[in-house]
């Protein structure tokens, strides 16, 4: 079964759908069977690999609400190994129309079960707060990855966030575990980064990985192209901080494979 990680904080401008697109991307060039859902209605991770989300017809959203099958959904990617679940605008009515459905926490979990077992890692790119559609999303997840940028306010939230999670593993999903916390957006040359990654790394020392996401324009630049940063630019500091991770995440799921 595929392991299954979403990608949440609700605070905006973290690096959040970079982090989905890209850490899902770099595990399928590592050879990962790796499926990404796209559950931001903005549907930045679905235009990002290259899909205008105007022309999505089935999304996410009609397998959650109307029970759509996922397998129809999926889209193969132009990444060898990486599949796509994407999203569009309609996802924003979804919240308000789950809120009288039977276990409607549960419904992403359901979504999902039935294609776990043809991918490594699932990715899951959530929306910027911690609506029904997130708690979805973590309630359907074994762990999570927190990106937090290395700017001032970064750890604003972050404890909000630490409580929903703490919530949904009480009484939604006891198996729901910290992946780990990502620091983004990284700017060697400004003492506030250094400042940031010591405190977090000080509050949350196991809880954080050893890759630090770079502040990078072909990081920004990819998702215009429509191409993640492995395909736009492989070589550079971007690509290779996502390359680590996605190692770091693989290793420490005991999945590194063999040179």
């Amino acid at each position: 079964m595929g392991k299954v990680i979403a990608i949440a904080n609700q605070k905006g401008g973290v690096g959040k759908t970079t982090t989905a697109m890209n850490l899902a991307a770099s595990l399928a060039v590592l050879e990962y069977k790796t499926l990404v859902i796209d559950a931001d209605p903005q549907a930045n991770t679905t235009s990002g690999l290259g899909f205008d989300p105007k022309e999505i017809e089935t999304s996410i959203y009609e397998c959650m609400v109307n029970e759509s099958d996922i397998n129809e959904i999926i889209i193969s990617t132009e990444i060898d190994h990486l599949d796509l679940v994407p999203s569009h605008i309609d996802l924003v009515g979804a919240e308000v129309e789950m809120v009288n459905l039977e276990d409607r926490e549960e419904k992403m979990r359901s979504v999902i079960q039935e294609v776990r077992d043809r991918y490594d890692f699932i990715i899951i790119d959530c929306s910027p707060s911690l609506g029904l559609i997130t708690i979805n999303a973590l309630t359907a997840s074994n762990s999570v990855v927190i990106p937090v940028q290395c700017e001032y306010f970064a750890l604003e939230g972050l404890g909000k966030l630490l409580n929903t999670i703490k919530i949904i593993q009480t009484r939604l999903n006891q198996e729901l575990e910290i992946e780990g916390i990502l620091l983004t957006m990284y700017d060697v040359r400004l003492r506030l980064s250094n400042q940031v990654v010591e405190e977090v790394r000080m509050h949350f020392k196991d809880m954080t990985f050893d890759t630090i996401i770079p502040r990078n324009v072909k990081l920004s630049e990819s998702p215009s192209f429509g191409m993640p940063v492995v395909a736009f630019d492989a070589t550079g500091k971007g690509a290779v901080a996502y390359l680590n991770l996605a190692n770091e995440i693989a290793i420490k799921n005991g999945m590194a494979k063999e040179n």
